[in-house]
C-alpha cells in the first residue's frame, strides 16, 4: 500500500532566455487529496490551479500526480534546479528533436518593400496550427511548433504513406487539410542548409509524386505582380496574412534573432494567446497575460455555443481590433481555439497591436 502523505515536487526548464518553474502537489483535503499546481517564471509569483474540482482518494490522486509530472518532463522540464533539458528515451515518443523555425512580425507599412524585393517569394499566412509531419520507414506522425508529436488528420496521414520516400515537411493544418510549404529532410538528406527556392523545387517535385486531395502545396507568388496580386486576394477574402521568404536564406529553426529577414509574416487582423483567468456566467472567459512577472486581465471573450470552455488555466487563442494602451483590455475579441503548442509564459502583453493614436471605436 502506498504511503498516503502529502507529496511535491519542483521541476524546472532552462533553455536561452526562458527560466521557468512548475510545481505539483498531493494536499489533504476533507479526508481525502486535491492535486494542485503553479508554474511562471522562476523566482516571480506564481500562477496556481488544480487538476482536480473536488477531492478524491490518494489512488486517483497519485495517477493525475503522476501523469501530470510524466507530462512536464516529456516538456523538457527536471527536477534539478539548473532546468537541463531533457533527454528523453526512444520509449517516450514525445519529444521529436525537430523545431521550425519560426516568422518575424513586419507592420503592414512594411510590406511594399518585400512585394518589389524580387529576393523575397510570398505565400498566404494560413489561418490553422502550424505542424511538421515526419515519415520514416515504419511511422508517420505530427510534430507542433515545441518540437512534440502531436496527432494528425487521419486522411491526411494516410495521403502522407502513399507519398514514396521518407522526409519531414513543414506545414499549416487546418481541419483535414494541410498545406505544406518546405521540405526539412528528404531520403536521409538534411535540405535546411540549403536556399529556400532550392528546398521549395524538392517540396513540388515530392508533391508531383503522388495523389494527395487533402495536401496542397502552398501559393507561391515571385514576381512583384504577382505578390500583388496575392495580397490584394488575400486581404478580399478576409484571410489571415502574408508572409515573405527570402529565396537564398537556408532553414533555421527557432525564434529569429533580431532583425532577421529570412521569413516574416504580416497579419491583417491582430491575434494574441491569452490566459485563461476566470470561467465567467454566459459561455465566458476572462483573459490574462504576463507583464514582467505579473498577470494582468485583458477582458473577456465568449465563447461559441458549438465550441467547449476552455478551463482556468488553459492557454487560448483571440482575435481582437486592438488594445487599448491605458488598459491592456483587447477591443472586439473573438474566440478562435485552445492551444496547447505554447507555454504559459508565451503569453504576454509584448503581443498586443494597441489602438491607433486618434482612431475612434467601430460600431
Amino acid at each position: 500500500m502506498p504511503t498516503m502523505n502529502a507529496e511535491t515536487i519542483s521541476l524546472f526548464y532552462r533553455c536561452g532566455s526562458s527560466d521557468k518553474e512548475y510545481r505539483a502537489s498531493i494536499e489533504p483535503k476533507d479526508g481525502l487529496f486535491v492535486v494542485n499546481f503553479a508554474y511562471g517564471r522562476r523566482n516571480s509569483t506564481l500562477q496556481t490551479g488544480s487538476k482536480t474540482s473536488s477531492p478524491v482518494d490518494y489512488a486517483m490522486a497519485r495517477r493525475i500526480y503522476d501523469k501530470l509530472v510524466k507530462e512536464k518532463m516529456a516538456k523538457g522540464y527536471t527536477p534539478g534546479p539548473d532546468g537541463t533539458p531533457y533527454q528523453h528515451s526512444e520509449k517516450t515518443q514525445q519529444v521529436s528533436g525537430i523545431l521550425p523555425q519560426l516568422l518575424t512580425p513586419i507592420d503592414e507599412a512594411d510590406v511594399e518593400q518585400f512585394i518589389n524585393n524580387t529576393a523575397h517569394c510570398a505565400q498566404e499566412k494560413y489561418d490553422g496550427k502550424r505542424s511538421i509531419i515526419q515519415k520514416q520507414d515504419v511511422a508517420c506522425h505530427g510534430i507542433n511548433k515545441k518540437g512534440l508529436i502531436i496527432g494528425l488528420s487521419s486522411v491526411v496521414l494516410h495521403e502522407v504513406r502513399n507519398i514514396p520516400g521518407v522526409f519531414v515537411m513543414d506545414g499549416e493544418s487546418i481541419g483535414d487539410m494541410f498545406y505544406a510549404f518546405d521540405l526539412l529532410e528528404l531520403n536521409g538528406e538534411d535540405l535546411r542548409p540549403l536556399p529556400y527556392n532550392r528546398r521549395l523545387l524538392e517540396l513540388m517535385n515530392l508533391l508531383a509524386s503522388a495523389q494527395h486531395p487533402h495536401i496542397e502545396l502552398a501559393e507561391t507568388a515571385f514576381e512583384p505582380q504577382q505578390k500583388r496580386t496575392l495580397l490584394e486576394r488575400l486581404k478580399k477574402e478576409n484571410r489571415e496574412g502574408i508572409v515573405f521568404k527570402k529565396l537564398d536564406a537556408p532553414y533555421v529553426a527557432g525564434k529569429p534573432c533580431c532583425g532577421c529577414g529570412h521569413q516574416l509574416k504580416c497579419k491583417f487582423y491582430a491575434t494574441a494567446s491569452f490566459i485563461v483567468g476566470k470561467v465567467n456566467d454566459k459561455r465566458s472567459v476572462m483573459l490574462q497575460l504576463y507583464s514582467g512577472s505579473m498577470l494582468f486581465n485583458s477582458g473577456n471573450v465568449t465563447i461559441p455555443a458549438n465550441k467547449q470552455v476552455p478551463r482556468v488555466g488553459a492557454i487560448v487563442e483571440v482575435r481582437y481590433l486592438y488594445a487599448y494602451k491605458e488598459s491592456g483590455c483587447i477591443y472586439q475579441p473573438v474566440y478562435l481555439w485552445e492551444r496547447d503548442d505554447i507555454e504559459p509564459e508565451d503569453c504576454t502583453v509584448d503581443q498586443l497591436k494597441y489602438k491607433p493614436a486618434g482612431a475612434e471605436d467601430e460600431a
